[in-house]
């Protein structure tokens, strides 16, 4: 599923997200959606979450 797209992201989802200091290396980390950060509808660079590890950063592809 698109993770650029808020509809498709729930807290509880299991998603894979990049980090803002992973950006340039592109490292995902993996971890379950606690809150939906991002307002708008969809972001080029993915929907901003907080996992319930306290982590932020941006929905890069969610876990079926």
């Amino acid at each position: 599923m698109d993770g650029n797209i808020r509809e498709n992201i729930e807290p509880g989802q299991e998603v894979d997200i990049v980090l803002k200091h992973h950006q340039h290396s592109g490292e995902l980390t993996r971890g379950i959606v606690a809150d939906i950060l991002t307002k708008s509808l969809d972001h080029p660079h993915g929907i901003k979450v907080r996992l319930e590890t306290g982590e932020v950063g941006r929905v890069q592809e969610i876990i079926e």
